[in-house]
């Protein structure tokens, strides 16, 4: 989700990547409640830092609390910035409803957009 707003908002002046510290594959109600947006992140798809390992970062920014305390050294010296959003997959353990269960991601998805909306104030 945050590489699709960072996209949406910033994506003609930055080029934006998103990994994780693992591959879970594209989560289909992320793409779901992108879509309620306005946003398709459809084409996305589940990668790792080794991935982009040819990628020179600028900035690194950590979504959430496992990558900021797992995050790999990046060479080149990025700067490293956390900001944390909840686990929208974690939130909705236990729930079968799936409208219960799409709460959290719009929740997210809201809030990662407000930081998008605000991203380029890092990047200065």
């Amino acid at each position: 989700m945050a590489e699709g707003w960072a996209k949406h908002y910033h994506g003609l002046k930055y080029n934006f990547y998103s990994a994780g510290t693992e591959k879970h594959g594209l989560n289909q109600r992320a793409v779901k409640v992108m879509n309620e947006s306005g946003v398709d992140i459809s084409s996305h798809f589940s990668k790792t830092v080794d991935d982009l390992k040819d990628v020179k970062f600028d900035i690194v920014f950590t979504v959430c609390g496992h990558a900021n305390e797992n995050c790999p050294v990046f060479f080149g010296a990025p700067k490293v910035l956390h900001v944390g959003f909840d686990d929208p997959p974690k939130l909705s353990l236990g729930l079968s409803n799936e409208e219960e269960i799409l709460i959290p991601y719009r929740r997210v998805r809201d809030e990662i957009e407000t930081f998008a909306k605000k991203l380029e104030t890092y990047l200065e």
